[in-house]
């Protein structure tokens, strides 16, 4: 579901800078753009979620990797459109696996300046070196604490969904035995098809494992976002390590579906605004003297 190099993609405005030839920086007026995660429900991974902006993401990854030898940040940059405004468009934390230590990749995708900088979807990944796995109960259990009762478990995932400020039930009520039990086995075809709107159309669970396969980028995620019968999304992988009672790899991914289709919406109209005040260079010539 996720590639071994995680890009973390987050949008950074820069200062504007003046060049000749391109056009001037163009008066970026940002609007928030909706979010899947209303009311009390704000899911977070380390702290990170979808009400931070790029830098303050950044600085909490930072923050949180600091002191620890051997992480690679991988960072890009791009211009906004064709202005003189410059900003991060992905950015990667990536902490290799070793015999005795633990690997982690952390990772955010962000809107353009325009739209705010606001995060759309955020991954970690943690790859336990063989005799740090937790056991699944137990990772099951800090779950439960941490997000509440999960909306489907099955195929080895846990899934959050979210729908008007709540998580979206189908009938699952998982007790500790229960989630465990369920956990390893297929996902529940009926509660899986509970998930799809009234046209049966919109799986939240098919759009997940979509997307895990997507470019995280808003234009590559719209399509899937739109179509999903449920605003947003927090699901996690719990692979099998040396033993089967025992967690190998645990992997995150917060998506907000509906902050990626309004996003997208928001930065379509400012892309289309900054390409109509493009200048062009004067046609004029010295006169003679």
């Amino acid at each position: 579901m996720f590639r071994k190099t995680i890009i973390f993609a987050a949008c950074v405005a820069m200062p504007a800078i003046t060049m000749s030839h391109v056009a001037t920086a163009y008066d970026i007026k940002p609007k928030t753009p909706d979010t899947g995660f209303s009311g009390k429900i704000k899911p977070d991974i380390l702290g990170l979620s979808t009400e931070q902006d790029a830098a303050k993401t950044k600085d909490i990854v930072e923050a949180y990797f600091k002191g620890r030898q051997g992480v690679k940040p991988n960072v890009q940059q791009q211009t906004f459109v064709n202005t003189a405004v410059t900003f991060v468009p992905s950015m990667s934390f990536d902490l290799p696996a070793s015999a005795k230590e633990s690997g982690e990749n952390i990772a955010a995708a962000f809107s353009s300046p325009a739209s705010a900088n606001k995060t759309f979807m955020l991954t970690r990944t943690i790859t336990f070196a063989p005799d740090q796995q937790p056991l699944k109960a137990d990772l099951l259990k800090q779950l439960t604490d941490k997000y509440g009762v999960a909306t489907l478990i099955g195929d080895q995932h846990v899934y959050y969904f979210y729908r008007k400020g709540k998580v979206v039930s189908v009938g699952q009520k998982y007790k500790p035995d229960t989630a465990l039990e369920a956990l390893d086995k297929p996902v529940n075809p009926k509660a899986a098809v509970a998930l799809n709107d009234a046209k049966g159309k919109g799986s939240c669970v098919a759009a997940v494992k979509r997307i895990g396969t997507l470019d995280k980028t808003l234009a590559a995620l719209r399509s899937e976002a739109s179509d999903a019968n449920c605003e947003a999304a927090l699901s996690i992988t719990l692979s099998s390590g040396g033993t089967a009672d025992r967690v190998g790899k645990a992997e995150f991914m917060l998506a907000d579906f509906k902050r990626i289709t309004s996003a997208a919406t928001i930065d379509d109209d400012a892309i289309a605004a900054a390409k109509s005040e493009q200048i062009k260079a004067p046609t004029g010539s010295a006169p003679k003297l």
